[in-house]
């Protein structure tokens, strides 16, 4: 028995089949007769694409890779000390934390803080020598336009120059380029969260800014982490120093004061002993002395010895040398993509408008 339900269905089938393909079939012959324009749009693009090409400036990749340091727990004999220095209320220092664990140093090198400093440092290039801010500014010609602005002519950026001395005009443009600069130059990044090896990617079209940009950014970075990471133990080490040097001077005194108590008694009578207490009470003083100075030595040197310990934080594995990976796009896939793109375009703008003007009809 024929099941008469499953007729219909079948024909309406063949039907939508049918009716695609002559869909198919209409569309292709009226893209074959615009073949003409589609052609023209394509070379066209082909030609924006080619121009885009020849005249972009490549792109230079300086890469810079670094190994953070990791505080490891004990520490053997310093570690001792140090616990037994604290026990006695004695602080000799300890490591920094916050700011330089983890990915927050990526954070930090990319700050307004650092990447300014960092634009104030030195470059010397054919001879002259200036900040990498001014020599941003001269590779990008930004300065040719500013000869007709007063209120922009003849600002530079001095080396090493006092950040809080800027005028209104100098924080703004120096702004704006370290916030360029991070946006879409700089990219510090990590691999993996359990390697603590990171990389500084500086992106420029000048060579020579690339490399230094990347360089100068790592030292200021270790730089400004030894600065802050061994704060206390500097001061604890310039305090005890100054302690030490007092005590010392002040055991010299007593010392000199035993020797000329002890001539003013030579051959005095063993009767009059009052005469001797002058240089008892010296000699008093020198031990009293001598053990406070014994003491301060002994922490001087520990707390040295914790100074010591508080190492750069970059460890640099692999610098940029010239000559820097270069970035550019081809001539002839410009060439090819442009012209795709332009008769991709174009077929559709012929579509949509064929469709239009049938349903406004």
């Amino acid at each position: 028995m024929v099941d008469q339900n499953n007729t219909p269905q079948i024909d309406n089938d063949e039907i939508s089949l049918k009716e695609l393909v002559l869909k198919i079939k209409e569309w292709y012959q009226f893209l074959l007769s615009q073949w003409n324009l589609i052609v023209l749009a394509g070379i066209i693009g082909g030609l924006i694409g080619f121009t885009y090409a020849y005249f972009q400036k490549p792109t230079y990749k300086a890469v810079l890779t670094f190994a953070m340091e990791e505080e490891k727990s004990g520490g053997g004999g310093l570690s001792g000390a140090l616990g037994l220095a604290s026990t006695l209320g004695i602080d000799l220092g300890s490591s920094a934390g916050g700011a330089f664990a983890g990915s927050n140093l990526i954070e930090l090198m990319k700050s307004r803080k650092l990447v300014e400093k960092t634009l104030l440092s030195p470059i010397t290039v054919n001879g002259k020598t200036q900040s990498l801010a001014d020599y941003y500014l001269e590779f990008n010609e930004v300065k040719k336009s500013w000869e007709e602005k007063p209120a922009l002519k003849g600002i530079n950026f001095p080396v090493d120059a006092d950040r809080e001395k800027f005028t209104l005009q100098q924080d703004s443009i120096l702004k704006n380029i370290s916030t360029g600069l991070v946006k879409t130059d700089v990219v510090v990044s990590q691999k993996d969260k359990k390697i603590s090896i990171l990389s500084i990617e500086v992106n420029s079209i000048n060579e020579k800014f690339a490399k230094a940009f990347c360089e100068t950014l790592a030292f200021e970075t270790s730089e400004y982490y030894i600065e802050i990471k061994s704060k206390k133990a500097r001061l604890n080490v310039e305090i005890l120093q100054k302690q030490t040097d007092s005590i010392r001077a002040e055991l010299n005194s007593a010392i000199t004061g035993v020797a000329s108590a002890a001539d003013n008694v030579f051959n005095l009578n063993m009767a009059m002993n009052v005469k001797r207490s002058p240089g008892a009470r010296r000699q008093v003083d020198v031990q009293a002395n001598t053990a406070m100075l014994t003491s301060l030595v002994t922490n001087l040197e520990m707390s040295k010895m914790a100074l010591r310990k508080e190492t750069p934080l970059i460890q640099v594995i692999d610098k940029p040398i010239f000559p820097l990976e270069k970035e550019k796009v081809g001539k002839l896939k410009s060439l090819v993509l442009g012209g795709f793109l332009a008769g991709f375009l174009t077929i559709l703008y012929l579509v949509f408008s064929s469709l239009y003007k049938k349903l406004i009809a």
